[in-house]
């Protein structure tokens, strides 16, 4: 699961799978037409740890505070909240710059990672609710439609 943001990559013995990979997400211009640009929804082959170091991320902007962090171990499915994909669904699209004034990065790993007691259970930092981002997303999968050629090109 490569990223085009990738800093620094520790290979593994197997050709394509790295050890660690050290990603971060600068600013940058968003110019994408037609497409839901913030990041998309999806499991990984790679456990995430991403952590904000100040400012606030794109798919997550309120909840995700700087000094915060999120692991989403291998195969565990996630991507932006209900309110992050209602705003991105509905914006009239045009060229803006992302991630300006904030920094995030994120550490994978092609090894399942675990927290340890202290962070799960005596730090008192855990968001019980983080689920909960996703509890409001509407079904929007049909089944039966079909592009129109003239809507696309």
């Amino acid at each position: 699961d490569p990223s085009n943001f990738t800093v620094l990559t520790c290979p593994s013995t197997h050709p394509g799978i790295a050890i660690a990979d050290f990603v971060i997400f600068p600013p940058r211009w968003g110019v994408a037409e037609g497409t839901f640009r913030p990041p998309y929804y999806h499991r990984n082959c790679m456990s995430e740890f991403m952590g904000l170091i100040f400012g606030s991320y794109e798919a997550k902007e309120t909840g995700f505070l700087p000094g915060g962090a999120t692991l989403h171990n291998i195969m565990t499915a996630h991507g932006p909240g209900a309110e992050c994909f209602a705003k991105a669904s509905t914006v009239k699209l045009g060229p803006e710059k992302v991630a300006e004034n904030s920094m995030a990065f994120m550490f994978e790993t092609s090894l399942s990672l675990t927290v340890t007691n202290w962070s799960e259970r005596r730090c008192q930092k855990l968001d019980p609710n983080y689920y909960k981002c996703w509890q409001s997303l509407k079904k929007n999968f049909e089944p039966n439609w079909k592009a129109n050629i003239s809507d696309i090109v």
